[in-house]
């Protein structure tokens, strides 16, 4: 998949495929768990990226809710700041999910506005071993970020950053629906 772009205001919205931990962004966002100690997936490739560092920060944090998200520092990756934030396990949807998902992506955007970090590369946070479905959480991070851009201005890029073809294209439809006109563009580095 070409890489797909979209500006919204002084922001520019991007999917691409990619490994996050390769990215250089401000930060890269952490799809972690509570006790924010590292795990499987997404969690654990960017904490043997990071290195023994990003571990004993973490220990400091004392873990997090979820929907909620907190920084350190990005150690060993290109990225000068992780956010690590917990989104939530699927379990049909009548339990606050969609709530909790979005949450997950403002708090973040929140810290990045806190931080005056100006590139941010999201994962598809909770699709994973959560099994949030991956359709409605595209849909969900999308609007999630293009609303939350007039809270954070000092953000000028919103990557998200998916593992696989078939998340991108979700991702790039649901960029289409709520980013408006868009062109093609390529990937960061």
């Amino acid at each position: 998949m070409t890489p797909l772009t979209r500006r919204i205001g002084s922001a520019e919205l991007e999917v691409i495929v990619a490994d996050i931990t390769t990215l250089g962004v401000d930060a890269i966002v952490n799809a972690a768990n509570t006790s924010l100690l590292g795990g499987g997936g997404v969690d654990g490739a960017i904490h043997r990226a990071a290195g023994p560092e990003l571990v004993a920060e973490c220990r400091m944090l004392h873990g997090c809710k979820t929907g909620d998200a907190k920084i350190t520092r990005g150690y060993r990756l290109k990225a000068a700041h992780v956010i690590h934030t917990v989104g939530p396990v699927w379990n049909g949807g009548a339990l606050g999910e969609d709530d909790l998902l979005a949450s997950c992506y403002r708090r973040s955007m929140e810290l990045c506005d806190r931080h005056k970090l100006t590139s941010v590369a999201f994962p598809a946070i909770s699709t994973g071993i959560y099994r949030f479905p991956a359709d409605r959480a595209a849909d969900i991070a999308v609007r999630t970020a293009v609303d939350g851009l007039a809270a954070a201005p000092s953000l000028a890029r919103v990557v998200f950053c998916c593992f696989s073809e078939p998340g991108a294209k979700l991702h790039a439809e649901a960029l289409a629906r709520h980013g408006g006109p868009g062109k093609i563009g390529s990937a960061i580095s």
